[in-house]
Formats: C-alpha cells, sequence, structure tokens
C-alpha cells in the first residue's frame, strides 16, 4: 500500500489564492454581470515592457536556426543574465556577489518552497506573522511541525507578530530558532525593513549561528534609496543569508516566470557531527538534481530588463503601479480608512472597518462592491482584522474601486 506524507494533512485548507479564486468563481457564476474589480492576488496586469518583446522575438528566431539552437542550458543560469543580474543588483549598490554564487530559476515562490530541503528535519523556524504562506506551508510538507492550533499557528513555528507598533517589521526572536524568514519589502503588509532592522537580524543570526532566508521579491518597489534592496548591504551577512529575488513583479513577469536565489559561499551549516558544510554546494547540488535551467527565450527577456531600454520601461511600470497605491492610499485615508503599506510595495494594509474579521470583509466587499481584496487572516493568526489591497491594475479601475469601497462602508 502506498502511504501518503502524512504532514500534508496537517494543512487544515487550501492554499489561501486559489481558495479566493473559488469564492470568486462561485460569485462570478452567480452573477455573470457583476463589474468585478480584482485587487486581490498580486498579479501584474500592464503588458511585457517592448525591450523585453523584442529580446524574445529575437531569441525564438535564434532557436529557429542549426546555429542558434540551445538546447538544455547551465543549471546556475546564461552568463549574458548572471553578469547584470550581478552588475546592476548588487555591485550598483556596493555589494560583491559573484556569478557562481547566483541561481536562476522559474520563480521564487519556487524557490522559497524548495530551499527548506537542504535544512535538518530537527531545524526549527521562525516567520513574521502575518507571513507569506508557502513559507510555512512547504515546512509543515516536509514535517517540521506539529499540528495547528485554534488560531492556526502550527506547533514548532515560532511565530513573530508584525503589529503597527513594530510598524510591522519585528525583530529576532529571543528563542532559539535555526531558520528565519524575512520579507522585505513585505508580502502583505507592504512595510519595509530600516537598515537598523536588518543589522539586529544579522547581528542575531551570526551570534546564534542561524540562517535568514531573505525574500527581496518586491525590491523595486522601495521608493526611498537610503533603505536596503539586499541584505548583502549589511556587513556579515554573506555569513548568515540566502536572498531571493524574482522578475515577476519588476518586470511583469508572473506569467513568463524568472527569478533567481543567492547563496554565498562562506554561508555554512552543521552536520550532526559538527562539521562544517558550504549551504551552496548543497543548493547547487539540489538544483542541478530537480531543475533543467529556465529556458533560454526567458532568459535572454530577463537580460533585457537590465538594458538600458528595459531598465527605463520596467521602472515605469513600477512607477505606475505605485501611482495605484498612492491613489489607494490617498482615497482610502481620506474616507476614514486605517491604513499601512503602499508607500515602499504594491499592497495596502487596510485595517477592516465596523470591527469585520478578515473573511467577512472580504465578503462585504465581493458581494456589495464587486472588488476582490485579500484576507489578511489568510497570512496568518496576526493578520485578522486586515485586508490586503493590490495595486496591480489599471488606473481606472483602483479610482473606481476607492469609490465602490468608500461606498460600502459609508455611514
Amino acid at each position: 500500500m502506498a502511504h501518503i506524507n502524512e504532514n500534508f494533512r496537517k494543512l487544515q485548507a487550501g492554499y489561501l489564492f486559489p481558495e479566493i479564486g473559488r469564492r470568486v468563481k462561485a460569485f462570478s457564476e452567480a452573477n455573470p454581470n457583476a463589474p468585478i474589480i480584482r485587487l486581490g492576488i498580486g498579479d501584474v496586469t500592464l503588458p511585457l515592457a517592448p525591450a523585453v518583446v523584442a529580446a524574445m522575438h529575437e531569441a525564438v528566431d535564434e532557436m529557429g536556426t542549426a546555429a542558434g539552437f540551445h538546447g538544455y542550458g547551465p543549471e546556475n543560469g546564461y552568463d549574458f543574465l548572471l553578469e547584470p543580474i550581478v552588475e546592476h543588483d548588487f555591485r550598483a549598490r556596493s555589494v560583491e556577489i559573484s556569478t557562481d554564487e547566483v541561481f536562476v530559476s522559474d520563480g521564487s515562490k519556487q524557490d522559497s518552497g524548495n530551499i527548506q530541503e537542504i535544512f535538518g528535519q530537527d531545524c526549527r523556524i521562525a516567520v513574521t506573522d502575518p507571513t507569506y504562506p508557502v513559507y510555512v506551508d512547504t515546512n509543515v510538507m516536509a514535517g517540521r511541525t506539529g499540528e495547528a492550533d485554534e488560531q492556526g499557528r502550527f506547533e514548532g513555528i515560532v511565530y513573530l507578530p508584525s503589529t503597527a507598533e513594530n510598524d510591522f517589521m519585528p525583530g529576532p526572536p529571543d528563542q532559539t530558532v535555526e531558520i528565519a524568514y524575512l520579507c522585505s519589502p513585505n508580502n502583505p503588509t507592504g512595510a519595509v525593513a530600516s537598515r537598523e532592522n536588518l543589522e539586529a537580524w544579522v547581528a542575531w543570526a551570526r551570534k546564534n549561528d542561524a540562517v535568514i532566508i531573505f525574500d527581496a521579491a518586491y525590491d523595486a518597489f522601495i521608493q526611498d534609496p537610503a533603505l536596503p534592496h539586499s541584505i548583502y548591504e549589511i556587513e556579515g551577512a554573506r555569513e548568515c543569508a540566502i536572498e531571493m529575488r524574482s522578475f515577476s513583479k519588476r518586470a511583469g513577469f508572473t506569467g513568463v516566470r524568472c527569478a533567481y536565489t543567492v547563496v554565498p559561499k562562506e554561508l555554512t551549516g552543521s552536520t550532526l557531527s559538527g562539521e562544517r558544510v558550504a549551504l551552496h554546494d548543497l543548493w547547487s547540488r539540489r538544483h542541478a538534481t530537480k531543475f533543467n535551467s529556465v529556458s533560454f527565450v526567458v532568459q535572454r527577456a530577463a537580460a533585457a530588463a537590465y538594458s538600458p531600454e528595459g531598465r527605463k520601461q520596467t521602472a515605469e511600470q513600477v512607477a505606475y503601479y505605485m501611482a495605484n497605491a498612492a491613489q489607494l492610499r490617498e482615497g482610502l485615508g481620506a474616507a476614514g480608512f486605517k491604513l499601512f503599506g503602499g508607500e515602499h510595495a504594491p499592497y495596502i494594509w487596510m485595517q477592516t472597518p465596523a470591527g469585520l474579521s478578515s473573511w467577512d470583509c472580504f465578503d462585504r466587499l465581493l458581494n456589495d462592491a464587486n472588488v476582490v481584496a485579500t484576507p489578511g487572516s489568510g497570512f496568518g493568526a496576526s493578520g485578522e482584522g486586515y485586508i490586503r489591497i493590490s495595486a496591480f491594475n489599471s488606473r481606472e479601475n483602483v479610482e473606481e474601486a476607492v469609490v465602490r469601497i468608500r461606498d460600502t462602508f459609508a455611514g
């Protein structure tokens, strides 16, 4: 008999975003003429930048020739992509990363879920709460937790509440953990870590021989150049941190799929006998075994995002979404809603009005305003009483959504 992995049964409900999709689908089928505005799932809406499209066309044409055809690519990625990554994402901010420390992949979601495979089953993890669900769910699937309590918190995970009092960026835990997940700019709260916050985390990790998994998928949305874009801007971070970045939001690649993870060579973990082992080597082995590289066409497209035209065009797209976020902040703020985020990230974190629960607010917005948001409780217990509103849509829809949300809760 083929026994199942019992850890999957610990997950109390379906993954958050498919659950939202199911509810929206049911509403749409019952109300086929409802003019739904989708500000829930963080999916981009603008078309690919012209420089990216041109590079894809050129790459496809190249693949159609005997001389230009490419089969399996290098596991870590082609040099034509690795080199601009190092130059523009790191060296431009005085951070030294070598190309062989970069691993190109088909998404940060996958990387953030897969990275736990290189760590021991007895490693205890910490997450900020609310948090991106993949961090928790994949560790539950791997067997690192016990059952969930009535609030949905799993035994064996250290939850660090992210609240207005700590600017939604908590400091390190005061108990022993081996792995900590951080996301800045944060999904879902839209908060961004200060240099002082990251310095505290790096100091903690080095003191406690812990590893920080730093998700910087939204770094392009940081508006203040003084704020850290990379954890490697903090001295000592190469000895304690893994960083992940994505082209999904910065270049509109949600449907194209390209990302990368950086694992510095001096970052190590320990065997049961105390031997130090480079995590870079473990991730490289995992990557080569379970992944066959991102397609040549997609990597050419990603490299084009670093060209002068590509950087200008993708920056304009980011600016468009941030203008949407500003519209949401200003419009809903003027209407009296309590808001956070939206200044360095494409997400508004809004306190639910009238004491509604997160899912009740979701249903109210869907049924009465025909607006889709994301219930904060889907990101963790500390997200209860909030909803996340995405800035990924047209300016017209964002403006209309502000009016509908305001009118739904008026009076």
